[in-house]
C-alpha cells in the first residue's frame, strides 16, 4: 500500500446542489455561434431548432443543470431588445468581451437561449447590462421574462411565440463592474447595483440577484457600502482563473504541479469570501457565493499575463484540452464539494470551443476534452450529500502535499468515491477505508500515457474513461492501483 484514504460517512458536510456543476456561455468566439448555435444555415451539420445536435446529445449526458449566458463581459455591452423578434429584423451589433471586438446578428436572443436550457434541462442565469444599460432596461427584461400580467411586454414575449412566464430566478446584476463592466470604483458599484437591486425586485420580488464581486479589497467595500441592505444580495460573484501553469502542452513538471496548486488555492479563496460575507452579515442575512467563471486560462490563448510562449495571433481564446487540465477541474471539484455549505453555484468557463471547455467543434466534427469525461465522472456526486475524506499515510507531492486526493458522496443505498492521483510519474496503491460491506464496488479511470495528452477532432478518443479493477481489502476497504496523473471514480449501489 502507497496511500491510505478514509471515508466518513458519519460525517457529512453538506449537499452537493446541482448548481455546483454550472456552465458559461458567452457571446465570444466560437461558443454561442458554431458551438451551440447554427440556425437556419447549419451546412449540412444536424441541428435541433438551431442547436447542433451532436453537442446537444452530449451536453444532456454531462449533464448541464445550470447555464450562464450571454457574457461574462459581453453582457456590459448587450440589449436584450436586440434578441427578441423576428430573426430577419435583428440588428446585427458590435460587442466587446475580453479586449475582443464581437460582432453579433443577434440570432441567438432570449428565447433561443432558454429554450436551449429547456432542450439541456438547464436552469437558465442571465447577465444583466449594468455598464451600458440601465436599472429600467434590466427590469423590463426580468419583466418580459417573469411577468405573469397582462403587460405590454407580456404581450410582446407571446406574439414571440412564449404564452407562459420563462421563470427565469437567477440574475446577474452587471459582471466584472471593476474592470470590463465599467471601471467602476468599489463604492460606486455598490449604490448602483442598491438601485437596480430595489428595482428588479419591485418587479419581481422572488428573483436571486448576483452582485459582482472581486478581490476582498473590493468585496469589503461593497459589502460594507450595503450594510444596512444586504437583504438585497442573494449572492455575491468572484472568478477564478488559473493563468500560472506554463504552456498548455508543452509544459515542466514544475508547470504541471503549480497549476494543480493553483486550482487548490480556488477552495481558499472561496472560503476567504465566506469569511468576508460572514463577518459583514453577521447572521442577518444569507449571501451565497457565485463562482460564475472559473478554469485554466492558457497564455497561448491571451495576451497579458505570465507565460513565456508564442502567443497566438489573433487571440481566438481557443486552447488545448489536455488531461493535466481535467486533473486541475477535479482538484478545484474536490474544493467544491468541501465548501458546498456557503458556495452556491459555479460556472465552468465556457461550455463549447473557448477557454476550459468540456466539448469542441471544427465545421461538422464534434469531440469531448478530457475535462468533459472527469465532469461525467462526478455526475455521481451531484445531488448527494458530501461527506469528509482523510488523507491516513502515504507518498506525497513535491510540495509535501499527499499524492492522492479524494472526495466522496453518499445518497441512500449508494456511494461515490473520487480519487485524484497528482503524481506526475508514480503509480499508486491506495486503499480506501471506511466503506461499505458485502458491496461490490465499479471503478473508472481516465489517465493517459503523458499528462498534456489531448482529444482532437483527428483522434476524438486518445482520452477517455476505462473500466478499472477495485478490489476488496479488508471488511471496510477498497484497494485501486491507480496509475500516474489519473482520475478513478468508484460507486456502490445496493
Amino acid at each position: 500500500m502507497d496511500v491510505a484514504i478514509r471515508v466518513r460517512t458519519e460525517s457529512p458536510i453538506g449537499t452537493i446542489s446541482p448548481r455546483l456543476y454550472g456552465h458559461f456561455a458567452e457571446h465570444l468566439g466560437r461558443c454561442c455561434y458554431e458551438g451551440l448555435w447554427v440556425g437556419s444555415q447549419s451546412r449540412g451539420i444536424e441541428s435541433v431548432e438551431g442547436f447542433r445536435r451532436d453537442v446537444l446529445d452530449a451536453l444532456r449526458e454531462l449533464p448541464v443543470p445550470l447555464l450562464r449566458w450571454p457574457g461574462g463581459c459581453y453582457a456590459d455591452h448587450y440589449h436584450w431588445r436586440d434578441g427578441i423578434g423576428p430573426v430577419d429584423e435583428r440588428p446585427r451589433r458590435l460587442g466587446m468581451s475580453c479586449d475582443l471586438q464581437v460582432l453579433d446578428d443577434n440570432s441567438l436572443g432570449t428565447h433561443e437561449f432558454l429554450r436551449l436550457c429547456e432542450l439541456l434541462g438547464a436552469e437558465p442565469y442571465l447577465a444583466g447590462n449594468v455598464g451600458t444599460g440601465s436599472p429600467q432596461e434590466l427590469c423590463d427584461w426580468v419583466e418580459y421574462c417573469n411577468t405573469p400580467l397582462d403587460t405590454t411586454l407580456a404581450r410582446l414575449r407571446r406574439k414571440h411565440g412564449t404564452p407562459d412566464p420563462f421563470g427565469v430566478r437567477l440574475w446577474g446584476v452587471g459582471n466584472e463592474n471593476w474592470g470590463c463592466g465599467g471601471n467602476f470604483d468599489a463604492g460606486s458599484y455598490a449604490r448602483e447595483y442598491r438601485r437596480y437591486a430595489t428595482m428588479l425586485r419591485h418587479v419581481d420580488p422572488g428573483i436571486e440577484l448576483v452582485a459582482s464581486g472581486h478581490n476582498e479589497v473590493w468585496n469589503c467595500e461593497v459589502l460594507e457600502t450595503l450594510r444596512d441592505h444586504l437583504h438585497l444580495v442573494d449572492h455575491l460573484s468572484i472568478h477564478s482563473y488559473w493563468i500560472r501553469g506554463g504552456p498548455e502542452t508543452d509544459f515542466s513538471e514544475e508547470d504541471y504541479y503549480r497549476l494543480l496548486s493553483e486550482a487548490e488555492e480556488t477552495e481558499a479563496f472561496v472560503g476567504r469570501t465566506a469569511a468576508l460575507i460572514e463577518e459583514a452579515a453577521r447572521g442577518r442575512h444569507r449571501i451565497g457565493i457565485a463562482l460564475d467563471e472559473w478554469g485554466v486560462w492558457h497564455p497561448e490563448a491571451r495576451t497579458w499575463g505570465p507565460g513565456e510562449v508564442q502567443r497566438r495571433s489573433p487571440i481566438t481564446l481557443e486552447q488545448a484540452n489536455t488531461l493535466r487540465d481535467a486533473l486541475a477541474a477535479a482538484v478545484a471539484l474536490e474544493g467544491f464539494h468541501r465548501q458546498c455549505q456557503v458556495l452556491a453555484l459555479t460556472n465552468l468557463a465556457q461550455v463549447v470551443n473557448v477557454l476550459h471547455a468540456p466539448v469542441m467543434t471544427e465545421g461538422s466534427r464534434m469531440w469531448l476534452t478530457p475535462t468533459y469525461h472527469v465532469l461525467h465522472l462526478h455526475r455521481p456526486h451531484i445531488g448527494a450529500t458530501a461527506v469528509e475524506v482523510s488523507f491516513e499515510e502515504g507518498v506525497a507531492l513535491p510540495d509535501g502535499l499527499p499524492a492522492v486526493s479524494a472526495t466522496a458522496s453518499t445518497r441512500t443505498g449508494s456511494l461515490a468515491v473520487t480519487l485524484i492521483n497528482r503524481h506526475i510519474c508514480r503509480g499508486l496503491s491506495v486503499r480506501v477505508s471506511g466503506v461499505p460491506a458485502g458491496i461490490t464496488p465499479k471503478g473508472r479511470v481516465l489517465t493517459a500515457a503523458q499528462p498534456d495528452a489531448t482529444n482532437s477532432a483527428e483522434e476524438p478518443e486518445a482520452v477517455k474513461p476505462t473500466e478499472i479493477s477495485v478490489e476488496r481489502d479488508g471488511p471496510d476497504g477498497w484497494r485501486v492501483e491507480m496509475p500516474p496523473h489519473s482520475l478513478v471514480t468508484v460507486t456502490t449501489q445496493q
